[in-house]
């Protein structure tokens, strides 16, 4: 059966269940999407683009309850996705919106879940996208849509990141970076630590070792594999989203998953 918890607006995205239970969502305002001869594809900020936020739901009553618009720099844009740590926080990414003309610089965030707190982490970042923690929960993951590249941090503290120097444009570390035309959406860490990213256009999920030692493509039926997860009795299934044919698929996995925090 299919239910339908909550109407948010905008364009929600990434998801994630809290310390309460409560389901917390990344709403990119959203998308407006053009149509050629290339088909259906979300190109720039809708035109009743209603701004990004992060938003609670209530998984009992469905209520939605704003939490934040606003970080230390200035307001959200298009929130993407986040990954709850196990101090009552998350890290979140703002992939930005285009528009005909500009395109604006992404950023990563970390923000208490009773409203209280929120931070810039990282910036600048080019479309920043899937986000999640090592299974100690001291490495902060990151990946890039365009550059198709996934950057690491060391976390300090909650919120707190140790920042590499000079060419690193925003203090990560370089995971892996994958040739030709390729973009990454989406990611999920497995038991092993390996950062599974779902991947577009080369349709499917990179298996990425967290020293970027290896570097595997599994491939999926649909060219915008846009999200992954992990669950069942023991986490070794596989839950995917292949956006353009719409559809959720499940699959056997080589290894478990890790479990969030929170689950």
């Amino acid at each position: 059966t299919k239910t339908v918890v909550a109407k948010t607006g905008g364009g929600p995205n990434g998801a994630a269940l809290g310390p309460d239970g409560a389901c917390y969502l990344c709403n990119n305002g959203g998308f407006r999407f053009i149509e050629d001869e290339h088909g259906l594809r979300p190109f720039q900020q809708a035109e009743d683009y209603s701004g990004g936020r992060i938003e609670r739901v209530d998984l009992a009553t469905g209520a939605v309850t704003e939490l934040y618009r606003d970080s230390t720099n200035g307001p959200l844009k298009g929130p993407n996705d986040l990954v709850f740590d196990a101090h009552d926080g998350f890290y979140f990414t703002d992939l930005g919106k285009v528009r005909p003309r500009e395109w604006d610089r992404g950023a990563v965030h970390y923000a208490k879940a009773d409203g209280s707190f929120i931070t810039e982490v990282v910036f600048p970042a080019i479309t920043p996208n899937g986000v999640g923690l090592s299974p100690d929960g001291k490495t902060l993951y990151v990946a890039e849509t365009e550059p198709g590249r996934l950057w690491a941090w060391d976390i300090l503290a909650p919120g707190v990141l140790r920042k590499d120097g000079y060419p690193s444009p925003h203090g990560g570390r370089l995971v892996a970076g994958v040739g030709g035309y390729q973009r990454f959406d989406s990611l999920a860490v497995d038991g092993g630590g390996n950062i599974c990213v779902a991947t577009l256009v080369n349709g499917g999920v990179t298996v990425i070792a967290p020293d970027g030692s290896s570097v595997r493509h599994i491939p999926m039926p649909d060219r915008m594999t846009t999200n992954i997860c992990f669950g069942g009795p023991d986490l070794r299934t596989a839950f995917l989203t292949l956006s353009l044919g719409g559809r959720l698929v499940s699959t056997p996995w080589e290894r478990p998953g890790l479990r969030l925090n929170w689950t």
